[in-house]
């Protein structure tokens, strides 16, 4: 069994989808960010940078493991699947899951913050972030207009990207005139374990949510 320490969010979207692709059990951990969950004590010892999602395998002696990208690795090395183990494949897939990483996340993550919560109006981060958004859309769609998946066949590189890009109307970051990533979109969210997924954690009335200080855990 795995424990999932997640809440509603691209990064703990990408571990839900993986481990429902894997059809791995696992019970999931809501931790309530707005009350500040991630900042208690025990979720620290788990993840001392405090930021979800952590797992923690009991069937491999209690590892921990933080960081969503090390946590998709890990379980696809685990399970023999959504990565190959061929050094050319594998080298694939791992540079298109580190793009997710160092680029889609982080830029689109300021797209975001200064469109949706910063205190003022900064028309310039706005349009720098916005911007670099927008042209990372368009190094995927220029990728995949020869490619049906990022790296060969579905991986966890389609995983973490993908589970960035479905909020990008939140990011305010079109994805107009970028039919290959469309197509791709399409793809990724028609996949069963897509849509099982980004319900992890559930909406309300879709599981009993027992209170645990500034987490949750979900049992259905």
């Amino acid at each position: 069994m795995i424990d999932l320490y997640t809440s509603s969010t691209p990064n703990g979207w990408k571990v839900a989808i993986a481990l429902e692709e894997l059809e791995l059990p696992y019970q999931t951990h809501v931790l309530v960010l707005s009350k500040g969950g991630q900042h208690e004590d025990w979720f620290k010892k788990l993840n001392p940078n405090s930021r979800i999602p952590v797992i923690v395998d009991r069937a491999a002696d209690d590892l921990t493991i933080f960081e969503s990208g090390a946590i998709l690795i890990y379980l696809a090395e685990k399970s023999g699947r959504l990565m190959p183990t061929d050094v050319k494949g594998r080298m694939a897939v791992m540079q298109w899951l580190m793009f997710q990483m160092s680029a889609i996340g982080p830029m689109q993550g300021q797209a975001v913050s200064f469109e949706r919560y910063f205190p003022e109006d900064v028309p310039a981060a706005r349009k720098r972030y916005h911007n670099e958004t927008r042209r990372l859309y368009q190094v995927l769609d220029g990728h995949l207009a020869d490619n049906q998946w990022l790296a060969g066949d579905y991986s966890i590189a389609d995983i973490a990207n993908w589970s960035w890009l479905r909020s990008h109307k939140w990011a305010r970051v079109p994805t107009d005139g970028l039919e290959h990533l469309e197509r791709w979109m399409a793809a990724v969210a028609a996949r069963p374990g897509s849509q099982r997924g980004v319900l992890v954690p559930p909406s309300p009335g879709k599981a009993e949510l027992v209170a645990k200080g500034g987490a949750q855990i979900v049992t259905t």
